[in-house]
């Protein structure tokens, strides 16, 4: 029987199966949440006399025991148990016996699950930080590693200016920090408490929302409770937009290394264990990883995209495909997270090929240089132009690229500004 089901009444085994969905299969990912909110809601009611303090102990040892199983692996939602709130209540009942039927005093399932959403997502943006931190650090470790190691800059796929492989990594080393500065922001929004809003319109028991803040270590709460609910769907695409920052990040950083690694080009390298071959060409070293970040980080793209399709033009209060964001949402997360880490075990073995410039196919790449010297000897910038360009025309053009290029400003090649970026990580590290 449901949780809302009446005396008596049954329902269609097709709907059942059709409103259920993917359900079960995301709700054991909420399960630990599930469980930590409830601690918080039976020792509020214990401290409110909703609950005598002897069931509200009793109900969170009993849960105690619960987090135990979800820990060790063994949490399961029986057959015809509903959703994991409903395994969780019964559980409890059955091992407390009639103290276990009090725990939903005061809640819905409507601010059950948006609580047991926002500590999940909250520890999911707390693992995502974490990572696109670590990433950081090894970019701007290889950025300095290789800052002297020269390589052509593209526009409009056309051979440019100098670049350097550490001007290239430290370049996603600080689109990070704008990533990052896109979940701050998620963070902030996520931590936040709806608990007790109930269906969200309140309850007439004296609940007590701000203990329950205190014990979630929420930051503040969703106050208005109409608010709390719509608020779902809201806070997804907020995480989803961020997470979608990142990946585009992952997913153009994943392209250059495709090209890079390209015969054509020969830039970087990498180990055989780390490529794939083909199975009739012997000489193939696909890229295969950087292939499948760029696919799922595209994805990921998409779905701040689907969520707000989901939620478009829906009045206010809860509506059931509030359930299907976690369909959306959950998968994407640990894509995002795999995609984090795969990228860092291949940086880490990336080789770097020497003296890329010295090629003769790069000799126009000093053009700009060229020009450079011109006014720095008096010449108006218009005018060594067109000598260059004359120069280029009647193919006499040439360059020592085998003498230091002098570029000095913030950001040059010659001046990446590294420990700068890093202050900046720090300042949004310190938002969350």
């Amino acid at each position: 029987m449901k949780l809302w089901q009446k005396e008596n009444s049954s329902l269609s085994e097709v709907i059942e199966r059709f409103t259920i969905g993917r359900d079960q299969e995301f709700d054991l990912l909420l399960a630990p949440y599930d469980v930590i909110g409830s601690m918080a809601h039976v020792r509020m009611l214990g401290e409110n006399g909703l609950m005598s303090q002897e069931e509200s102990v009793l109900a969170v040892q009993g849960l105690e025991q619960i987090a135990k199983e979800i820990q060790a692996g063994t949490f399961r939602i029986d057959e015809g148990v509903e959703d994991v709130h409903s395994q969780v209540e019964l559980m409890l009942t059955d091992a407390i016996g009639e103290a276990g039927k009090k725990i939903h005093s005061g809640r819905s399932r409507n601010d059950q699950v948006a609580t047991d959403i926002k500590l999940f997502l909250r520890d999911a943006i707390t693992g995502i930080k974490e990572e696109v931190n670590r990433l950081f650090s090894l970019l701007l470790e290889l950025s300095e590693k290789h800052k002297d190691q020269l390589l052509p800059g593209y526009t409009h796929l056309q051979v440019g200016m100098p670049s350097s492989i550490g001007l290239w990594l430290g370049a996603y080393a600080e689109s990070l920090v704008d990533d990052l500065e896109m979940l701050a922001a998620a963070h902030s929004v996520t931590n936040k408490n709806p608990l007790g809003s109930g269906a969200g319109y309140g309850s007439s028991f004296p609940l007590n929302r701000q203990r329950t803040t205190e014990l979630l270590s929420f930051a503040t709460l969703n106050w208005n409770s109409a608010y709390a609910q719509m608020s779902r769907g809201k806070t997804e695409k907020l995480v989803a937009m961020a997470m979608a920052s990142i990946a585009s990040t992952l997913a153009r950083l994943s392209m250059d290394c495709c090209l890079y690694l390209n015969q054509d080009h020969g830039f970087i390298g990498f180990p055989d264990e780390l490529t794939t071959g083909s199975s009739i060409m012997p000489h193939k070293k696909n890229p295969d990883v950087f292939e499948l970040i760029r696919g799922k980080c595209n994805r990921i793209q998409s779905t701040p995209n689907e969520l707000a399709l989901l939620s478009t033009n829906l009045p206010s209060g809860y509506h059931r495909e509030m359930q299907l964001t976690k369909e959306v949402l959950f998968p994407a997360i640990s894509d995002l997270m795999a995609c984090l880490q795969l990228m860092q075990v291949m940086l880490s073995a990336m080789s770097v090929k020497q003296n890329i410039l010295q090629a003769d196919k790069y000799k126009y790449i000093f053009s700009v240089e060229a020009v450079n010297e011109l006014v720095n000897k008096g010449i108006p910038f218009r005018e060594a132009y067109r000598e260059i360009g004359s120069r280029i025309a009647a193919d006499s053009f040439s360059f020592d690229s085998s003498k230091p290029l002098n570029h000095t400003h913030e950001g040059s090649i010659g001046n990446l500004c590294n420990e700068e970026i890093r202050r900046e990580m720090a300042k949004v590290l310190k938002k969350f």
